[in-house]
């Protein structure tokens, strides 16, 4: 039967062309194993005016794996929104706690009642700042090095490479470093000309990242056409 529950999935996140795939993808092995406090915070974003921001409920279910194939304890989260994948990580982690960073309180807030009613707010330690001015406080502590297990990055583009070039020293050797929103709406397969206006920026610094990144010696990397499209590094040197 038909989940007329759940919101439309915005086609500008989706690079699979296939709604009727991606419906299917989603109800039959994502919808039905999704934590009901993710659910409903990913119903209160979709409400939300820039709720296409918020992480694909797939893309989560994979993040969520590979968090617990890991056994990642200690993570970093650079950009939140209302904190879709943040919940998702403080209910895969155990009781270890939880560094975060974001600009937008008022976007987070709407998803701390959620993240309260899932009893793991003790885990978030949400800091309303810039990203770099945090990341290299922690670098300024010689422990930090390497002590973090996985980091997820949604936030601005053009400071990807410089989030990249830190997490390396903050995320251990063996640990993942997944970058949201690698493939910007399917753009970055597109001519210029094919794309408007308000796109063509965060395409051409996608295009610089993911070429940058694709290079780096320092990783392995897993481009995963899943939802805006992310690319899993798994640090080797």
């Amino acid at each position: 039967m038909e989940n007329i529950s759940e919101p439309k999935v915005s086609p500008n996140t989706v690079i699979l062309q296939s709604e009727g795939l991606l419906k299917y993808i989603l109800e039959t092995g994502v919808y039905p194993r999704e934590a009901e406090t993710l659910k409903e915070l990913r119903n209160a974003t979709a409400k939300h005016p820039m709720g296409f921001m918020g992480a694909a409920p797939d893309a989560g279910q994979l993040m969520a794996m590979l968090l617990k194939v890991s056994n990642a304890k200690n993570t970093i989260e650079v950009g939140v929104f209302t904190g879709y994948s943040l919940l998702l990580t403080a209910l895969t982690i155990p009781d270890d706690g939880k560094v975060t960073m974001d600009r937008d309180r008022k976007a987070y807030e709407i998803g701390l009642p959620f993240i309260k009613k899932a009893g793991v707010e003790h885990k978030i330690d949400f800091i309303e700042s810039p990203a770099l001015p945090v990341l290299d406080k922690l670098l300024e502590d010689a422990a930090k090095e390497g002590s973090f297990d996985f980091a997820f990055i949604d936030a601005d583009k053009k400071n990807y490479w410089n989030y990249h070039e830190r997490l390396m020293r903050l995320v251990k050797i063996g640990g993942i470093v997944a970058y949201d929103n690698a493939l910007w709406g399917g753009t970055v397969a597109l001519p210029e000309k094919a794309v408007s206006e308000d796109k063509q920026e965060w395409r051409l610094l996608s295009l610089a990242f993911n070429q940058a990144i694709s290079k780096d010696s320092r990783v392995e990397i897993a481009f995963v056409s899943i939802g805006d499209g992310i690319i899993f590094c798994r640090r080797i040197t």
